[in-house]
């Protein structure tokens, strides 16, 4: 298989990994964790009403978000690293910055509070590098 393919099977990989980790945690946040706002935001599509739910949701779900977006972005990280087979960084780099834009588009459908914003930009890179870091790093065969 060809570098080039491996690392683009590689971060497609790791953003699938990422999102369904990050909808497992925010599922649970909206069922399990604080219903209430689940369920008053169930089937929501005016903006107004929107942004009306999230100036009134709870910091304690918003942090769940948060920490559902660093364990799928860790997760991710180190899937794309062990099937890139390319020292951590590399391509990790491009899905965290591609987890980072889904999270801006996110932000912009569903406007958080402004440390929201900020905690966008510092969750994903961090997360995802750390998650590549961790991929066990190959020992050399050596020939006896």
């Amino acid at each position: 298989m060809s570098g080039v393919f491996r690392s683009i099977l590689a971060v497609v990989a790791g953003f699938v990994a990422a999102s369904a980790i990050m909808m497992v945690v925010e599922c649970v946040n909206g069922q399990i964790l604080y219903p209430e706002l689940g369920k008053s935001a169930a089937g929501v599509t005016d903006i107004q009403k929107i942004k009306e739910i999230m100036a009134s949701a709870p910091i304690g779900a918003l942090l769940v978000v948060l920490f559902g977006w660093g364990l799928g972005s860790f997760a991710g990280g180190f899937l794309t690293t062990l099937i890139s087979r390319k020292p951590p960084g590399r391509s990790a780099l491009v899905l965290g910055v591609l987890l980072t834009l889904a999270g801006v588009a996110n932000n912009l459908m569903l406007p958080p509070p402004m440390w929201f914003w900020l905690a966008t930009f510092v969750v994903f890179l961090p997360a995802t590098y750390l998650g590549a870091r961790l991929v066990p790093k190959k020992e050399p065969i050596q020939e006896t």
